[in-house]
């Protein structure tokens, strides 16, 4: 478990084993998160990389009361 320090500026510097596994590069965006006080970071990919992530889900979704069973 890595331990980081928050400066008197408010920084924290990510370990680079977090960085290497998450493939974190110099001036990504991380999105911060908080909850049951904790705090997560999560990196924000940018929406062109996203483009056919879900290729071959199905899609046929019944829309309609009448197309329920």
């Amino acid at each position: 478990m890595d331990v980081v320090t928050v400066s008197s500026k408010f920084q924290i510097v990510i370990p680079r084993s977090v960085r290497k596994a998450l493939n974190i590069q110099s001036g990504q965006k991380l999105q911060v998160l908080t909850y049951n006080g904790s705090i997560h970071l999560v990196p924000v990919v940018p929406i062109e990389q996203l483009r056919g992530f879900l290729k071959g889900i199905d899609t046929n979704v019944p829309r309609e009361r009448e197309d329920r069973v």
